[in-house]
């Protein structure tokens, strides 16, 4: 009867899910029966009461792209960061992993007296790691450990400085102008949430970016209840204020965490909660409100510092957005011209050098970027937001000279997919990081990425022949190893066998990359989740069991 159909719809989901023999009520152990099948395991597994309400989506393909399985592998989700890998792919597609970006100065110098007529520009050129201190990337089983945090320099703005002074600068009579004109002034991607843009992974993304644009912030308790604790904010020049402060209370089960706001545009940080005794330091970055003008302070700062004077003050000149148009309505303007960039190779760079100087004007310093794979390496590692806004922005520029906007990169982006043969209504980006929330992919549409990352190289001119995937895959976080998935897949035979990208937003995660299976072949995969239940993690928990599944299963 009805008790009986259940019994044994609890033995198949035990008997799917992995857990071996079932045992009856009356303690004999049922048969294990034949081995299951990749669907059976997937199935069981996302059967889960924890994991069940959410919604699913696998592909599993060779590395040549033909199918192996897939659930729901159709159906659109939330990349997240995942969107990471198709931005990169096409940067290094398309503008080729030895290019690089310079960072100017330039003004009208009389060399004779040392002084610089009119304004002194710190031109940003796209440079994502302009004092950084990203690079090289470093795993973290070579890091050195138990080093005691010391304060960022800012040694690039240090070397520029230097420069000036070789240069035989002696006064400004204008402003330090820190001018990120290259691109418009679109500081926050399409749908990012307001609340992101307090955080360093939201930073608003300029031409000029200047130490990944966020600020160290430090907030301590102090030794014993009822005494403030502190409040420190690691900045080269005085930008940010702090208001509110830190409480100290006796137990950890008085204490209500710490938060810190800002409004936007606001040059105050609003600090409030409490820790108790004896916790350790909650350690933040958060996001620098306009880099263009933190980067003109810094130098103008480091010019003083030299014995260089300047009469001016140090400013931001930015470029507004003149598209009217809707996202997606200039996303498919033209559709197709793009095309002739993406199968014509990656020469003709001149669109990513920054606009010709004005009368009289002369590059008095520059600092050369490291080249774009060392960036897209970091980026795919540690899943760095801003970089990939960045890397979006400037393939705009590779197509559109005077425009380098979001849009059109994303324009770049979607013809570089459309030309991998990837279908049109599979994908919808409207970022180059997949912070926002309108971002839409298809699992197969990523694993056919993958494929075609690894089988088809691109064209320079009408000769030579370069493959970026060795690089690009080199980018992807190793599992128990390094990047995002240090902590994950830590044991064999997963551990050094999984290569992929993660990706979490919100109640959405995503995980897709290569896969040394069982039989010694490399497989593509990609899992992706959405609307799984908030404040948990066991969808990442049965995410890397399906890997398991997959690696065992084929």
């Amino acid at each position: 009867g009805r008790l009986f159909n259940t019994y044994l719809a609890v033995a198949w989901l035990m008997a799917v899910c992995g857990l071996g023999a079932a045992q009856t009520t009356a303690g004999t152990t049922a048969s294990a029966g034949p081995p299951l099948t990749l669907d059976q395991r997937v199935a069981g597994l996302v059967a889960q009461p924890e994991v069940a309400r959410a919604h699913w989506g696998v592909m599993v393909t060779a590395l040549d792209g033909t199918p192996i399985y897939g659930l729901n592998e159709g159906q659109l989700f939330q990349p997240a960061s995942n969107a990471k890998l198709f931005t990169t792919a096409a940067a290094m597609a398309l503008l080729g992993a030895d290019r690089t970006f310079e960072t100017r100065v330039s003004g009208a110098l009389d060399s004779a007296t040392g002084r610089v007529a009119g304004d002194l520009v710190l031109k940003g050129g796209g440079d994502a790691n302009f004092d950084s201190g990203d690079l090289p990337y470093v795993a973290p089983a070579n890091r050195p450990k138990n080093v005691p945090h010391e304060p960022h320099v800012l040694r690039d703005v240090a070397g520029l400085a230097d420069q000036l002074v070789a240069k035989g600068v002696k006064e400004v009579d204008g402003d330090i102008v820190g001018d990120d004109t290259l691109f418009p002034w679109e500081p926050y991607g399409a749908s990012w949430s307001i609340d992101d843009a307090v955080w360093g992974y939201g930073a608003p993304v300029s031409a000029l970016t200047i130490a990944d644009n966020e600020l160290r912030l430090t907030i301590s308790a102090a030794a014993k209840a009822g005494a403030p604790g502190s409040v420190v904010i690691e900045q080269a020049v005085p930008y940010y204020t702090i208001e509110g402060g830190v409480e100290t209370v006796a137990t950890k089960a008085q204490a209500t965490g710490m938060q810190v706001t800002r409004m936007p545009g606001s040059r105050v940080l609003r600090i409030f909660g409490s820790m108790a005794v004896g916790d350790e330091a909650d350690v933040e970055e958060v996001a620098i409100d306009d880099p263009a003008e933190y980067a003109a302070m810094a130098l103008r700062a480091a010019l003083t510092e030299r014995g260089i004077v300047v009469k001016g003050v140090a400013r931001a000149k930015h470029r507004e957005v003149t598209d009217a148009g809707g996202f997606l309505s200039e996303l498919h303007r033209a559709e197709g011209q793009e095309e002739a960039v993406v199968t014509g190779g990656i020469e003709g760079g001149s669109c990513l050098v920054a606009p010709p100087l004005l009368r009289g004007e002369a590059v008095l310093a520059s600092h050369l970027s490291a080249p774009l794979s060392e960036n897209v390496l970091f980026t795919n590692k540690v899943s760095q937001n801003l970089h990939a806004e960045l890397l979006l922005h400037l393939l705009g520029r590779r197509v559109f000279c005077s425009q380098g906007s979001a849009v059109e990169g994303a324009r770049l982006v979607r013809a570089f997919l459309l030309h991998a043969g990837i279908d049109g209504d599979d994908f919808a980006f409207y970022d180059g990081s997949g912070l926002g929330g309108h971002d839409l992919v298809t699992p197969r549409a990523t694993a056919k990425l993958l494929a075609f990352a690894a089988t088809n190289p691109t064209r320079i001119g009408t000769q030579t022949i370069v493959h970026w995937f060795p690089d690009w895959r080199a980018s992807l976080p190793i599992g128990g190893e390094d990047g995002s998935l240090a902590s994950r897949f830590s044991n064999p035979p997963l551990k050094d066998h999984v290569f992929a990208k993660t990706g979490t937003l919100g109640e959405a995660r995503a995980l897709s990359g290569y896969l040394d299976a069982a039989s010694g072949r490399t497989v593509i995969f990609s899992i992706m989740v959405g609307n799984h239940l908030p404040g948990t993690s066991a969808d990442r928990e049965v995410m890397d069991k399906i890997v398991a599944a997959i690696q065992a299963a084929e």
